[in-house]
């Protein structure tokens, strides 16, 4: 349970507050004159290479992988929650390097200089440094996917030093090297003193995530790969790290999911993203723990509420049970196409379905406060039930591209549907509109449908699992109707059911070739009036202007 690591947590907490993950500048060994010996100490130090990502990716982070997919649609009210066009831009492929949500680059840069730091201390070759270098690893790979060339920083940087971005495929090749390194050093155990932090089947995991994309970052060019030709000679090294977690027996699709009150849940796919979640779920490989109090930075909630969620407009309860203490955002809508994929789902009783308010037909219902589960009575605000709309329709007098309407009124507020996958309750919500609903990196789930999809791709199948069996076991655990064949279009349908709201779906889409399809409103009558792109250079982002100041021997990525 989450109260078993909160202690833990805040150990963490304070070695943050005291460095700063933002400032490069830190000189971590300063701390200490010999490496310290002691958990105690050994945690604190590293810390800052475990969570220095922690805050952006409970929000910022975020922000870009969905808003660019086709899960969702960052809408505006007039101005409000425009913020200079950041959510807009991400939407319609418009990204400007002033972002706030693509500006998270100097958040795993620092992680890498602390886990440099931690490393040098350590040794580069010793067992120890093996979990600092699996997150140097780590977050050189959401760099490379997200920003395509950039540094290989394998060494602590030293003052005055001229870093250089490097090819793409050359970052892709040094992360697999430095995997297939250090995965016999790390641990193998998986329990409450090893969640959240680097372990072999962490490693393993984030191994088979560059193999499924490996055609997509060793192109020649960002706009060269073509889905159409997808040619990987790693997918059989991909299967058999699957089989190694797979057979590990650590792992599950179900197991450790609760309601609010510890009861067995409703839904119990829903469950595993309730903020009573934790290193008992089962299906977690690898998750970044967050606390409203203790351990900041998770706030998916904000602007996935509707937009006059706080209540019921009368003083009583939101449909999350209770009021909620501040203020919420409702800029966040789940696309027309995303929402018709969990309705699909809704009615052949799939649990995934319920994903979203709105399902099936616009209602909100009412969620019981104390076990979360969703009841059989609408939501009403001011008497009135709320009927949300699958489609989104913008107002075509305002100057602002993406905006439902000026006026925090129904209908302006009631364009698309919203995601309820991280649950929010007010106690945790009051702290800063912070949640303790820990997410997801890597999940078993994944591990079984990349696997299904590296056999499609032309993997060897093994251990009698077929594409078609692994993806009817995740089916099965969600209670869904078994598919009698499957294709890379099935697939990719259930990725995004499986793995909505979880930083994937664009990583998805640039691989299966979709990227640069219609959907929301990233389509031709926006490029037609100049507001949305279809360039293939947007399959990853600008690089940040301070970033660019940092470094003035940078260029701008291409299309930028």
């Amino acid at each position: 349970m989450k109260t078993n690591i909160k202690m833990y947590m805040a150990a963490g907490l304070m070695a943050l507050t005291a460095m700063g993950c933002t400032d490069l500048d830190v000189d971590v060994k300063s701390y200490y004159t010999s490496y310290p010996e002691s958990d105690v100490a050994l945690d604190a130090k590293m810390s800052n290479v475990y969570y220095c990502f922690r805050g952006a990716l409970g929000r910022r982070y975020g922000e870009a992988a969905s808003l660019s997919s086709d899960e969702e649609v960052g809408i505006s009210f007039g101005s409000s929650y425009f913020d200079s066009g950041t959510y807009a831009n991400s939407t319609l492929h418009t990204y400007s390097p002033d972002d706030a949500s693509i500006g998270w680059y100097g958040d795993l840069a620092s992680g890498i200089v602390f886990a440099n730091d931690a490393i040098v201390d350590m040794g580069s070759d010793s067992e120890a440094a093996a979990y600092a270098r699996a997150m140097r690893a780590f977050y050189h790979f959401l760099l490379m996917d997200s920003y395509g060339d950039i540094p290989i920083l394998d060494h602590k940087v030293a003052e005055g030093e001229m870093i250089e971005r490097q090819p793409r495929a050359d970052v892709a090749r040094f992360i697999e090297s430095e995997l297939l390194d250090i995965i016999p050093k790390l641990t193998d155990e998986v329990s409450a003193v090893t969640y959240g932090k680097p372990t072999k089947w962490m490693a393993e995991a984030l191994l088979v995530k560059l193999y499924i994309n490996w055609p997509v970052y060793t192109a020649n060019d960002v706009t060269a790969y073509n889905a159409a030709n997808y040619s990987n000679e790693k997918l059989n090294d991909l299967v058999a790290l699957c089989d190694d977690i797979i057979q590990s027996g650590n792992f599950s699709l179900e197991g450790g999911e609760q309601a609010g009150d510890g009861s067995t849940p409703a839904n119990r796919f829903l469950a595993k993203f309730y903020p009573n979640n934790g290193p008992q779920i089962k299906d977690f490989i690898y998750a970044m723990p967050y606390d409203a109090l203790s351990a900041q930075g998770f706030q998916y909630g904000r602007p996935r509420i509707w937009r006059l969620g706080q209540n019921d407009g009368q003083g009583g309860p939101s449909y999350f049970g209770t009021t909620i203490s501040q203020s919420v955002g409702g800029n966040f809508s789940v696309s027309p196409e995303c929402a018709q994929r969990f309705i699909d789902a809704y009615k052949e009783g799939d649990l995934r379905g319920e994903s979203l308010i709105g399902v099936p037909d616009g209602h909100i219902y009412m969620y019981d406060p104390i076990t979360y589960n969703k009841t059989n009575t609408y939501y009403k605000y001011n008497g009135e039930e709320v009927i949300l709309t699958q489609t989104i329709t913008l107002d075509e007098t305002s100057s602002y591209p993406l905006s439902t309407g000026a006026d925090k009124t129904q209908p302006a507020i009631n364009q698309g549907f919203k995601s309820i996958k991280y649950f929010v309750v007010d106690e945790d919500f009051k702290n800063g509109r912070n949640q303790s609903n820990d997410l997801p990196i890597f999940r078993y789930a994944d591990i079984l449908l990349m696997k299904a999809e590296a056999i499609l791709r032309g993997a060897t199948a093994t251990n009698g699992q077929t594409a078609l069996s692994l993806v009817n076991e995740v089916r099965s655990y969600a209670k869904a109707p078994a598919k009698s064949t499957v294709d890379l279009a099935v697939l990719l349908n259930e990725r995004g059911l499986e793995f909505f709201d979880e930083n994937w779906r664009r990583n998805d889409m640039i691989r299966f070739g979709t990227f640069e399809d219609e959907y929301g409103y990233h389509t031709k009558a926006m490029e037609a009036k100049g507001l949305a792109s279809f360039d293939k250079t947007k399959r990853i982002l600008p690089i940040p202007t301070g970033i660019l100041n940092e470094n003035t021997n940078w260029k701008q990525n291409a299309g930028y």
